[in-house]
């Protein structure tokens, strides 16, 4: 099962956004998906420390 996911609004840096959407279009997710990855990636590490 898939976990559950929440809605939530955040502002961002639109040169940054810029960036997460060139990124996530290359390669090939949506811009939420990618966000998530990063921020996945980003706890994992932080966890490790």
């Amino acid at each position: 099962m898939k976990p559950l996911k929440e809605k939530i609004s955040i502002t961002i840096d639109g040169d940054v956004l810029e960036k997460l959407r060139i990124l996530a279009e290359n390669d090939d997710r949506s811009l939420s998906q990618y966000i998530n990855i990063i921020l996945k990636d980003h706890v994992k590490s932080f966890e490790k420390q």
